[in-house]
């Protein structure tokens, strides 16, 4: 259950060039692999822009399953996909310019009416979407040091 306000931490520790070990701050979840796409990486494992169009998508999914479950109306399977669009900007930098989000749930033919209610709110309790569409502050340090591991 989630707080007024909580603090989630993530570390990150490079492994080489492009390639992050990433741990996150809940004891079963395991550590997963984040790198840039060739040329730049090796493709070892997703990069950011991909992370965070698993966050929407997860976060959406999990979101209509909660309010699916409250209204009492059993999912037998749910997929969803992401479509990001990364587009240049007017500096010439890569930015996501979009996101097209499809949630393909499998119910049984006689509740599909009863999902309205649903459908019309389940967005608005999804954290990363209405953060996302809102804007996050983020507030950036960077700490310089001389030592080196041996």
């Amino acid at each position: 259950m989630y707080l007024e306000q909580e603090t989630l931490t993530t570390e990150l520790e490079r492994v080489e060039n492009y390639e992050f070990k990433v741990k996150f701050d809940l004891m079963k979840a395991p550590q997963i692999i984040v790198d840039e796409p060739e040329p730049l990486g090796r493709s070892a494992g997703p990069n950011a822009s991909r992370l965070l169009s698993a966050a929407v998508g997860n976060c959406l999914s999990a979101s209509l399953l909660f309010c699916l479950g409250k209204a009492r109306i059993p999912v037998r399977e749910l997929r969803t996909s992401v479509e990001t669009v990364l587009r240049r900007n007017e500096k010439g930098r890569l930015r996501i310019a979009g996101m097209k989000i499809r949630i393909l749930p499998s119910l049984e033919q006689g509740d599909i009416p009863q999902t309205r209610r649903c459908l019309e709110i389940f967005e608005d309790f999804c954290i990363v979407t209405q953060s996302v569409r809102q804007g996050i502050q983020v507030d950036v340090e960077v700490v310089p040091s001389s030592n080196v591991r041996e």
